[in-house]
């Protein structure tokens, strides 16, 4: 700015002075009043007549003067299309570097400073334009305005000639082969291989879920029953105790017979440590069952909760060579838990003692691989089996009675248990020669911990009822612990499970096959004098979502 100023004050001065020159000179030639003008002095005047007009237009376009000066500089933002948007007049630092051909101080000869820029320039790029300068240096206002239109557009077309053959004709042959083409033949094997990938593992889920016995109701694949006597009956007079041994294994459990029969479920209101969830007492019938003499113990439970049997089978010289029976090929087949991320026993024995930490699914599960292992159906007693059972006929608060100072004879509790559960059988068994209802390892029973539950069936018979449960927890756990105090051990008392159960627990997410409390339930198994139908079955099943959904979890590792 300073530098145009500069020039434009050089400009002005000496036209000024021209002015001067010529008015003086007027002057001092003018001839007397009277007398004509001379001749010489008539071109003078005549002469000086243009200047004047010149230099009223050097002033009055000092403003103007960066219209010339874009006039001019339009051939070069021709090559920079950003300079042509008319910050020519804040971009002056480009545009003062042709007012240095522009410095032409000589005013006088403007048009012919105009035309030289307009031809050496403007032909260059475009020939019309140059054309239409030189008429424009004659008119000046119509100069002005026709350049500064027509450089516009002339900028405008360049970069649209430039771009046509560059982007739109290039990116089009560029994309014709590899848009079109490439990646149809890409896309096509995809889609080919993508399905088959798909679909092949939706196949072998459909056929898993088919035929995996963990989640097709026991019933509908129970085989034939292992050969004995004594587990064999038509009817409730024929039920007697037998000793199950479970095949190709020398591990044994005993079952002892339960008639079936009328019992008033829940506890009285006198009775001394009544829970309100214990009541009102209500009638129940219950369907003649066998009851294992004994909580499932770790030898029984390990052979499929650690795969032992498994194990054994294809590492024994006399069994590994053997056929496979289908009883084999289902256990096999069946879901095991993930390993024991810590001694579920907590240090306190296993030869001989009670299993104990394992969640309801679990034992579930357990039972089932029972039950194809032996071709008899095992399950869970409900909370009903479980208390009828229990009482072995009495009313009182114990199956002993109702004084908790005998509690000793039959049972391990806080008292007597030394920090720790203890080996099975060694107190006194029930009336009806079941051991450790009372005490030791609490056991799990298929129903749902509700505490309204006896309410709803107040003032009327149910027979053989089960609160199914809709969610793991509270599920509930029957005749107390090694841990309890004597109330907790009665024969109506209940507990419902809580997640804290599952408080040391490390795993994300935490396992549905184990809880990890020293006072955590085991369980006993029942098998029913009846087979059920596949529809009463479900009931009594695990829960197929929950161990679908570890699965995945886990990315399918057992």
């Amino acid at each position: 700015m300073t530098r145009v100023l500069q020039e434009h004050c050089r400009v002005v001065a000496s036209v000024f002075i021209c002015f001067v020159v010529v008015v003086v000179s007027a002057i001092g030639c003018a001839p007397p009043v009277g007398q004509p003008p001379e001749s010489g002095t008539t071109t003078a005047a005549t002469t000086a007549a243009p200047v004047t007009p010149a230099t009223t237009d050097a002033v009055s376009d000092s403003p103007e003067v960066p219209a010339k000066e874009e006039a001019v500089e339009a051939p070069l933002p021709e090559e920079k299309p950003a300079a042509e948007e008319k910050p020519a007049e804040e971009m002056k630092p480009a545009a003062e570097e042709k007012p240095a051909e522009e410095v032409k101080p000589t005013a006088e000869e403007k048009p012919a400073a105009e035309e030289k820029p307009a031809e050496e320039v403007k032909p260059t790029a475009e020939e019309k334009p140059a054309e239409e300068v030189k008429p424009t240096a004659e008119e000046k206002p119509a100069a002005e305005e026709k350049p500064a239109e027509e450089t516009k557009p002339a900028a405008e077309e360049k970069p649209a000639e430039e771009m046509k053959p560059t982007a739109e004709e290039k990116p089009a042959a560029e994309e014709k082969p590899d848009v079109e083409e490439k990646p149809a033949a890409e896309e096509k094997p995809a889609e080919e291989v993508k399905p088959v990938a798909e679909e092949k593992p939706a196949e072998e889920e459909t056929v898993t879920e088919q035929t995996d016995p963990t989640y097709i109701v026991t019933v509908e694949w129970l085989p034939e029953p292992v050969k004995n006597a004594d587990a064999e009956a038509k009817d409730a007079k024929e039920m007697k105790a037998y000793k199950e041994t479970i095949p190709s294994t020398d591990v044994s459990f005993e079952m002892v017979p339960i008639p079936g029969g009328k019992f008033m479920m829940g506890s009285p209101d006198g009775e001394e440590g009544r829970e309100d969830n214990e009541g009102p007492q209500h009638e129940v019938e219950i369907d003649p069952f066998w009851m294992g003499q004994h909580e499932v113990t770790w030898n029984e439970y390990e052979l499929w909760g650690l795969g032992l049997d498994k194990q054994r089978r294809a590492q024994d010289p006399a069994l590994k060579d053997l056929e496979k029976s289908l009883r084999d090929e289902l256990a096999d087949a069946l879901t095991m838990p993930t390993k024991p991320y810590t001694d579920m026993t907590f240090g306190m024995g296993k030869e001989g003692y009670p299993a104990i930490c394992m969640t309801p699914l679990a034992a579930r599960l357990y039972c089932k691989w029972l039950s194809a292992k032996t071709g008899r159906y095992y399950r869970l007693p409900t909370e009903a089996e479980w208390e009828y059972a229990c009482r072995a006929g009495t009313k009182t608060a114990y199956s002993f009675g109702d004084d908790p100072e005998k509690l000793n004879d039959f049972a391990w509790h806080f008292e007597n248990a030394e920090d720790g559960y203890q080996k099975i059988g060694l107190k006194k068994p029930n009336p009806w020669g079941l051991y450790d209802m009372h005490g030791n390892a609490q056991e799990w029973v298929l129903d749902a911990f509700l505490p309204e539950a006896y309410k709803d069936r107040a003032g009327k018979l149910s027979k053989n009822p089960l609160v199914p449960p809709v969610s793991e927890y509270p599920v509930i756990a029957r005749g107390g612990c090694w841990d309890d105090d004597p109330e907790a051990l009665r024969s109506a008392a209940r507990r419902g499970s809580h997640r804290d159960w599952k408080m040391q627990d490390p795993q994300i997410p935490q396992s549905i096959w184990y809880v990890t409390e020293t006072f955590c339930p085991g369980f006993r198994v029942v098998r029913p004098l009846k087979v059920p139908s596949a529809e009463q079955a479900k009931l009594y099943e695990p829960n197929y979502q929950q161990i679908k959904e570890y699965k995945e979890a886990q990315a399918g590792k057992e």
